[in-house]
């Protein structure tokens, strides 16, 4: 169960069989624009088995000089790159970001299935753990033979037997140790898997010569527990990684493989789903999911939207409405409009923040990393020491051998290569269960950190859905007048001044709408304006309300005709988020765009304390600075366009996913429920995560403090080390697995709502 370089696994692609560099063709067909000249792609690496592996890949590509990022993802094994189309005149060719992964001893290669590759690269452990064990099995039966008194001709003979049992063993089960080792050494580097070929060539040399000079004891059923024992332990380790990240795996098996597309002529075509382009017309039928993001052009159905909200309750569509990938369509048939390519779809977008969870790089990870690069020269050291001492001082050279090999063994840091990646990755998945996504495992880090939180008010602390509160104090005409003004803007208070009206509506064929202010129209009768008091009637803006409630006007030529309010609903579980939060020592603040006079009855509601009104986007940039400034750690929350300098100025930020998608993209982490005791979840799961951490990191050097000793005495034989050395990192892994089901433990299942959460896609402001 060692930490490595390149396995024999590196060489197989996601299908499980040998394969070529992909061309510099194949890698720009795969790869996606970023905009400003700037190229992503992600390739497959296999071979990629710990902290050692990422460095020398990340390192590697760094030192091209059009490559702006690189990280390497160990749980999925991949690794994405950003680079520059064009480095001054030379334009990029992708190729060469393959060929320089490959320099490092590592094959790299576009994906195919990761689910097949994860049960090829399964499937090939499962037998090699079982031809090793038939072998060791035999083996044994035959050294009891020669350990109850067989004479010296039944003894060599069976000893030759062994050896040409445990020759194929070898071979075969060991290959995964013995490639990794040889492209390590080929690259002049070491690696966990040296140590392990090492010991196993060692053991079984010794023995063979043991054999050839007809000697007492040889130690063939050893080598081959010993190589059975490293490979149980490999093949768990296989299996509790494709446990860990299933919720990954599952997201990846609800994109349908393709869909039937309905052409300009009304004929029907069935593409795959690589294949679609916006602008597509699909059909989609009751019980199928929905291929790509796109907008429902006829038919009416209900949705299943558990993947976006988290909520079992479905949601009925109509044509209009937009609709995400992934989702499952539940009644009547649809057909829908394409709106993004399916890698640029919502589900793309969950799997991508799923994937980069498990990929990030906390200060926990790289130091974890730093302790794996430097352990393997000293475990060969350690081994050297233990060699001569004891061929010396003891004269018993193959008694030293044997100490050593089993130093080799004992000391692999397996453990502490897994203490922090497989923890991240089941938080990930913990988080990702209750409708949270995390961009990265250092996001985790920095919530656990957090000691202040900082809300914005609209879309965050209220759902950002505001109603018409006093649509019977107006007359019909104003307020058909003010609702056909509203049609104009996108605006979230004139869209529910529109939607609160039925029936026809006047036009208003001449309109423009002015960015913060309001709606003009130019009719026979004057200036209609629809907007801000301040916008609409400039010679009373100071008679402007004090309530908490938003306002619009509308006027005529600067005369007030009507004055509408609104209210927004307080998201579900807000007094409950700041209750907890508090008094998991993380201070409230409100910080908000909206009139003092909105957010000060809020923040009455809510019990906090300090709160600020009417500021703008770098006002709470500014804030989030001074705070930090004072040695706080501040979480931001917050939603719209307003947001995003902060979401990025905060030591940690956490979005809706109801925000604009600049806010998404800004934050941390983003929670698909309209409840707002994901926040007080997310915490509680990063300080677990992080105490698991801690724990693992203990379990591991507690592990190497007594380990080291037993085997530099002798007290050891390999077959022994090899079981503590797996079992180790079995504790390890098994620790992490402690915070799967940790919501279901602690009763924190936060509440279905049945309140529909599709993603905007249109700029928010708070």
């Amino acid at each position: 169960m060692s930490c490595c370089a390149p396995g024999a696994e590196g060489t197989l692609d996601q299908a499980g069989l040998r394969n070529t560099l992909p061309s510099s063709e194949e890698m720009m067909l795969a790869s996606r624009s970023l905009g400003h000249g700037l190229r992503q792609i992600d390739l497959s690496v296999p071979g990629v088995h710990c902290g050692t592996c990422i460095t020398m890949i990340e390192t590697t590509l760094k030192k091209m000089p059009e490559v702006e990022r690189a990280r390497v993802n160990l749980a999925s094994k991949r690794v994405c790159i950003v680079w520059r189309e064009e480095t001054g005149t030379v334009r990029t060719d992708p190729g060469d970001l393959a060929k320089a992964i490959a320099s490092t001893g590592y094959e790299a290669h576009l994906f195919g299935s990761a689910e097949d590759a994860s049960d090829a690269l399964r499937n090939q452990l499962i037998r090699a753990v079982g031809l090793t064990g038939f072998a060791a099995a035999n083996i044994m039966l035959l050294s009891v033979s020669v350990w109850s008194g067989a004479d010296a001709a039944t003894r060599d003979m069976f000893h030759w037997i062994s050896a040409l049992i445990a020759a194929p063993a070898l071979i075969y089960g060991g290959r995964f140790f013995y490639h990794s080792a040889y492209n390590a050494l080929r690259h002049g580097r070491t690696n966990m898997d040296v140590p392990i070929a090492l010991a196993i060539t060692l053991s079984y040399a010794v023995s063979l010569w043991e054999t050839m000079q007809s000697g007492s004891h040889a130690w063939f059923d050893a080598t081959v527990s010993l190589l059975f024992f490293l490979l149980i332990g490999r093949t768990l380790d296989h299996v509790m990684r494709d446990r860990a990240r299933s919720a990954v795996a599952g997201l990846a098996r609800l994109s349908p493989r393709g869909a039937m597309v309905i052409l300009a002529d009304d004929t029907r075509e069935y593409r795959p789903v690589a294949e679609l382009v916006p602008g597509d017309v699909v059909l989609v039928t009751a019980g199928e999911r929905v291929p790509v993001d796109g907008v429902i052009v006829t038919g009416s159905s209900d949705i299943d939207m558990s993947i976006v909200n988290g909520e079992s309750a479905a949601r009925i569509v109509h044509p209009g409405d937009n609709i995400q990938a992934g989702t499952l369509n539940l009644t009547g048939p649809l057909t829908l409009k394409a709106t993004a390519l399916a890698r640029d779809s919502f589900l793309a977008e969950i799997i991508g923040l799923m994937e980069a969870a498990e990929g990030g790089r906390a200060r926990y990870r790289r130091l974890a990393d730093r302790a794996a690069q430097y352990y393997s020269p000293v475990v060969h050291l350690l081994a050297l020491v233990s060699f001569v001492a004891w061929g010396v001082l003891g004269g018993d050279l193959k008694q030293a051998m044997l100490i050593a090999i089993a130093v080799l063994i004992i000391t692999c840091p397996c453990a502490l290569g897994l203490a922090v990646p497989v923890v991240q990755v089941v938080a990930a998945g913990e988080l990702f269960k209750n409708g949270i996504m995390v961009k990265d495992g250092s996001a985790m880090e920095r919530l656990a950190e957090a000691d202040t939180v900082l809300f914005d008010k609209t879309g965050t602390l209220t759902l950002g859905r505001p109603r018409l509160i006093n649509g019977m104090e107006i007359s019909q005409e104003a307020l058909r007048i003010a609702a056909g003004l509203a049609a104009n803007s996108r605006h979230p208070l004139s869209r529910a001044l529109y939607t609160s009206v039925s029936g026809a509506l006047p036009v208003f064929p001449h309109t423009r709408e002015v960015p913060g202010c309001g709606v003009e129209a130019k009719m026979e009768r004057g200036f209609y304006r629809l907007g801000s008091r301040r916008f609409c009637c400039p010679a009373s803006s100071n008679q402007a309300t004090a309530d908490a409630s938003s306002e619009v006007v509308l006027s005529l030529n600067g005369d007030e005709l009507a004055c509408f309010r609104f209210e927004d609903r307080i998201r579900p579980g807000t007094a409950q988020t700041v209750t907890a939060l508090s008094r998991l020592g993380v201070d409230p603040e409100i910080v908000s765009g909206d009139r003092p006079a909105a957010v000060n009855v809020l923040a009455k509601k809510l019990g906090i304390e300090r709160w600020h009104g009417g500021l703008t986007p770098v006002d709470k940039a500014r804030r989030c600075e001074e705070l930090a400034a004072a040695d706080r750690k501040v979480l931001m929350v917050g939603d719209g366009i307003n947001d995003a300098p902060a979401l990025a100025a905060a030591h940690v930020s956490i979005a809706p996913a109801s925000a604009a998608d600049i806010g998404r993209q800004a934050a941390d982490f983003v929670f698909l429920r309209e409840d707002l005791r994901s926040i007080v979840f997310a915490v509680d799961v990063s300080r677990r995560a992080g105490r698991l951490i801690r724990q693992n990191f203990a379990l591991a050097i507690g592990y190497n403090i007594i380990a080291v000793p037993i085997a530099l005495a002798g007290l050891a034989t390999p077959m022994i080390a090899a079981i503590a050395m797996s079992t180790s990192s079995i504790i390890v892994v098994t620790n992490a697995l402690r915070l799967s089901g940790f919501e279901r433990r602690t009763a924190r299942k936060l509440p279905a709502n049945d309140i529909d959460l599709s993603m905007t896609k249109g700029p928010k402001t708070a």
